[in-house]
């Protein structure tokens, strides 16, 4: 039963659709959480982004802002590759899920 799981979580036979929609949106979430973990594109590095985190209320800010960039970034260079493409997509959807709670309810 276990090694199913194993083997369906590693499986993927998406095809050339599941690689246009993957790739395109592996760079987006890469690129995002490189703003948060290295300031890059105009981002304001893990300082900036855990100050700006903790001003909001989500403390500690720098811990949060490391684990949201490296979930960005990792699960973004995960997808890009294809590697664990369920679990790095989920994460991103579980991140930009919370995300949009957190501004709905700070508002």
């Amino acid at each position: 039963m276990i090694t199913q799981y194993v083997q369906t979580l590693l499986n993927s036979r998406g095809g050339v659709a599941a690689l246009v929609l993957r790739v395109p949106v592996g760079l987006i979430l890469a690129a995002h959480g490189a703003q948060k973990l290295f300031g890059w594109f105009g981002g304001y590095g893990l300082e900036g982004t855990g100050q700006w985190m903790a001003s909001v209320g989500l403390g500690p800010g720098y811990l949060m802002a490391l684990l949201a960039g490296s979930a960005e970034f990792f699960g973004g260079l995960a997808l890009v590759l294809g590697l664990l493409t369920r679990p790095s997509g989920s994460a991103g959807v579980g991140l930009y899920d919370a995300g949009g709670h957190f501004c709905r309810a700070y508002r």
